[in-house]
């Protein structure tokens, strides 16, 4: 196997890292990134794992419950975003587009970004073969060219599978950025064989899913947020940092746990400093610096 494909970014110390702030002095890039995604109800069993592993399909219990986010749950948090006037990145199953078109409109009144999430969000990209690959990106860029009349900025594959070649792939197809790394609290250019790509900071940490999954009921959760946005903006003293939320509407857009998502982001966003940014915009801003455009 190629070490290209293995060693996509250099090791980079954070004492040692160049100093720099993002735009008008700000100490901590905010950026918001709910997941509005598509659960097929009956997918097909893809490679390494059923979608829905509850027997005997269809999993009604599973699939009813992510329906509750594309139904109820996003509403909640649009909602929420506007009282803060959050600007979100949305991780995108791009079906949705196409098959909710009153959340397709509501997005897009409200100028969010949109970050690929594959098509849907039971449609694996583990084991694909490069070309399946390439395609499936590429639709998903036709789409939100047509959708949306321009190009996709960033990539985030689906249910978090990828492979080794999806950084060349997603820069080939032109997209600026992708949220398949969890290893920094800043941006990070990535080898690519063509083009520039960069790594933003996707947190499966302060991720609902992963709290939800551990037991972590919502106001746990959002003191982690709260106690994760301490560290970070104190850091931002000395170094811009970036501080990502990931949501599902099907988890915080539930009713016994929108007050604590309200309540943490009216203390974070009581801070002076705080900069709530699209990830394309996180991404500009980190180019602009010396460290950035190398």
């Amino acid at each position: 196997m190629s070490d290209f494909l293995l060693n996509r970014f250099d090791y980079s110390a954070l004492p040692e890292r160049p100093r720099w702030r993002w735009p008008n002095g700000a100490r901590l890039a905010l950026w918001v990134a709910p997941n509005i995604e598509h659960y097929e109800y009956l997918p097909e069993k893809i490679r390494v794992r059923d979608p829905w592993p509850r027997l005997p399909h269809p999993d009604i219990l599973g699939y009813g419950l992510r329906d509750y986010g594309n139904r109820v749950g996003v509403w909640r948090l649009m909602e929420l975003f506007d009282q803060f006037k959050i600007r979100a990145t949305v991780s995108l199953s791009m079906s949705v587009l196409d098959m909710y078109p009153e959340i397709a409109d509501a997005m897009q009144k409200r100028s969010w970004e949109f970050m690929a999430h594959g098509l849907y969000n039971t449609r694996y990209h583990w084991g694909l073969p490069e070309a399946d690959e390439r395609a499936a990106i590429e639709e998903c860029q036709a789409i939100h060219r047509r959708v949306a009349g321009s190009e996709l900025k960033g990539w985030f594959s689906p249910a978090a599978s990828n492979t080794l070649r999806t950084p060349d792939l997603v820069a080939g197809a032109g997209l600026q950025y992708l949220c398949d790394l969890y290893h920094d609290d800043q941006p990070t250019r990535l080898n690519v064989q063509s083009g520039k790509l960069y790594s933003l900071p996707y947190s499966m940490e302060i991720n609902d899913t992963n709290a939800w999954r551990r037991g972590q009921e919502a106001q746990a959760f959002c003191m982690k947020m709260r106690d994760e946005f301490d560290t970070l903006y104190a850091e931002g003293q000395e170094r811009a940092m970036v501080m990502n939320i990931a949501l599902h509407p099907f988890i915080m857009g539930q009713p016994h746990r929108i007050a604590y998502l309200r309540e943490a982001f009216e203390y974070m966003l009581s801070h002076d400093g705080v900069w709530c940014a699209t990830g394309s915009e996180i991404i500009d801003a980190f180019q602009s610096q010396p460290t950035g455009s190398n």
